[in-house]
């Protein structure tokens, strides 16, 4: 085989795509139609999608518009990670996941046609936020309004949301709770409330603070920021409205700040992290319903009840240096 011939033999790969299939108004149940083709080295995830409606079939559906990663609309999920079709290689997720790719909505059970999601929820909690710079603006103003480099760096990126619903959709949290807010509006809440313009940064903090819906039901999985084809980051600004809900004394004291407060506690006595500790003093009284767990984790020899010294915990070498830096970081009291 000459070198040429070898050159264009990895120019494309054979790969089987099983699509995600659903008409609302005519089927009961999805299922999931198969397609073969011969896939470029510089082909995309919408190119498979164009082909697979232009090639095979003319029905299938799914959202496009912009093709330069700017309108988020072609957001989808292949082998169950989430990608926006026009930015994502293909030949990079058969590498990952092997000659055969699922496509699926970004959820399933929003499905309205094939690809095509109601993402009604998604923009009423992005709404809920007020995403937007709320003040009172001159109507006749003399000259722009200024920011100093810094203010426009506390941003983190943030403004460069595109609203696709990649990190959304792929939060683990709001697959079991429909009143979470979702990483993308708490990217947005943190965007406008550090927004040195903004006067409802009160307000938007004590929406994000309420228990259920809010920034504290975040179980730190860092699936949206493994999601977001932006690199927004939306873990990083849960992390912030936690603090700034501190500092601005919004945060009230219920089993999720005192969860917060028992980590830095258990960390400062022993060095390391004392689930024990951490759940009699988040919970109080309330730790009876954990007892089925609780039992099982003393027959694991994971907590020790009857241990009221704390003998059997382990404690940092390091544990004075630990303590340190503690003090010179801590920021805030509840």
């Amino acid at each position: 085989m000459s070198d040429t011939t070898k050159n264009t033999a990895h120019e494309t790969r054979k790969v089987t795509i099983k699509a995600f299939r659903f008409n609302a108004e005519t089927d009961y149940l999805p299922y999931y139609k198969t397609y073969e083709m011969e896939v470029g080295k510089d082909e995309l995830i919408l190119d498979l999608l164009n082909r697979i409606k232009w090639e095979h079939d003319g029905s299938f559906s799914y959202r496009r518009s912009c093709r330069h990663g700017i309108c988020g609309a072609c957001g989808i999920k292949v082998n169950g990670k989430p990608v926006l079709s026009c930015k994502q290689n293909a030949q990079e997720l058969v590498d990952l996941f092997g000659d055969e790719l699922v496509f699926e909505p970004q959820s399933q059970k929003r499905a309205i046609k094939d690809m095509i999601i109601d993402k009604g929820d998604f923009w009423k909690k992005h709404a809920d936020v007020k995403p937007f710079v709320v003040t009172e603006v001159d109507p006749h103003p003399q000259q722009e309004t200024l920011m100093s480099p810094e203010q426009v760096e506390n941003f983190l990126d943030a403004d460069y949301c595109i609203q696709c619903g990649n990190c959304h959709y792929a939060c683990p949290v709001l697959e079991v709770n429909e009143e979470y807010i979702g990483p993308a509006a708490f990217a947005a809440a943190y965007r406008f409330s550090v927004d040195p313009r903004d006067e409802a940064s009160t307000e938007r903090l004590e929406i994000t603070a309420e228990l259920g819906s809010g920034v504290w039901d975040c179980v730190k999985c860092f699936e949206c920021a493994e999601a977001c084809p932006k690199d927004v980051n939306p873990i990083e600004k849960i992390t912030k409205l936690h603090n700034m809900q501190f500092e601005q004394h919004v945060a009230e004291r219920n089993v999720a700040t005192k969860h917060a407060e028992g980590f830095v506690r258990s960390i400062k006595k022993f060095g390391y992290l004392d689930e024990q500790d951490i759940v009699l003093y988040s919970e109080g009284l309330g730790v009876v319903k954990h007892l089925s767990e609780a039992f099982k984790m003393i027959k694991a020899g994971k907590v020790h009840p009857f241990d009221f010294k704390k003998e059997k915990m382990p404690r940092s070498k390091n544990l004075k240096e630990i303590q340190k830096l503690i003090e010179i970081s801590k920021t805030n009291e509840l």
